[in-house]
């Protein structure tokens, strides 16, 4: 097997062994500009014939072909043995080697496993996803205690480049009016909005309180990560999380 790519993320948490993740990177792929280099998105307009490589690339590390959702900022969650072109924004797994993937470009990819090693997870938490409650259908998904579930967030667009309007604001506030605490005033009518903090507060209240990462800026490294609201078009990376035997 080739070396592991050295700008590919290896998530920082203490996960029991058979739980397995990673979150690939805009490094080491096939896709030219200005998708270069690893686009594993095949929704963006790029060569369907780069895509197809680059995930090959990424097959190389996995134990399985991942069922890429169609996402649409939403809150659905689906079983990994359904996931391949479902409607959904998150998946959960309870077998081994199926393999929970979701792709951003600035919106946050938070990976769920529990103490035990029984079952994994993986949300798609751009704005509206988490507004809608992606990640507390996320964790109810998983059907065990909330409290025996740890959480890694992904790189995402940071507290410093997220300007939001007042729709995005009052769409948080509605159902925790200590959310305000995540949204700093920029100028009138915009603030900036703290991805992670927002989706810390939704995995406590949904009962979680083991988290870890959060804090990479998609939209400040060029050179690592896609960026949506940076580039406009450009590529898409994907967080993965499963069940060894």
């Amino acid at each position: 097997m080739p070396e592991f790519p050295r700008d590919w993320i290896l998530p920082d948490w203490p996960a029991p062994a058979r739980v397995k993740a990673l979150m690939t990177t805009r490094v080491g792929g096939v896709s030219a500009p200005p998708y270069s280099s690893l686009n594993l998105g095949q929704r963006v307009n790029d060569d369907a014939a780069a895509v197809a490589r680059n995930r090959a690339i990424l097959r190389g590390w996995l134990p399985s072909e991942p069922g890429w959702l169609a996402q649409v900022h939403g809150n659905r969650v689906v079983e990994a043995a359904a996931a391949q072109a479902a409607e959904a924004d998150a998946v959960v797994a309870r077998a081994a080697d199926q393999v929970c993937a979701i792709m951003v470009a600035d919106c946050l990819p938070v990976l769920l496993a529990d103490r035990d090693g029984r079952v994994v997870a993986a949300a798609h938490a751009g704005w509206r996803g988490l507004a809608a409650g992606v990640v507390e259908n996320a964790v109810r998904s998983m059907a065990v205690d909330p409290a025996r579930v740890m959480a890694w967030l992904g790189p995402a667009i940071g507290p410093g480049a997220f300007e939001v309007g007042p729709d995005v604001r009052d769409a948080f506030l509605a159902a925790d009016a200590g959310a305000a605490s995540a949204f700093v005033a920029a100028k009138p009518g915009k603030w900036l909005a703290d991805l992670f903090a927002l989706a810390r507060r939704r995995l406590h209240a949904a009962g979680v309180r083991e988290i870890h990462g959060g804090g990479l800026c998609t939209v400040s490294d060029a050179a690592r990560f896609y960026s949506h609201r940076r580039d406009k078009v450009t590529g898409r990376m994907a967080a993965l999380v499963w069940l060894a035997d």
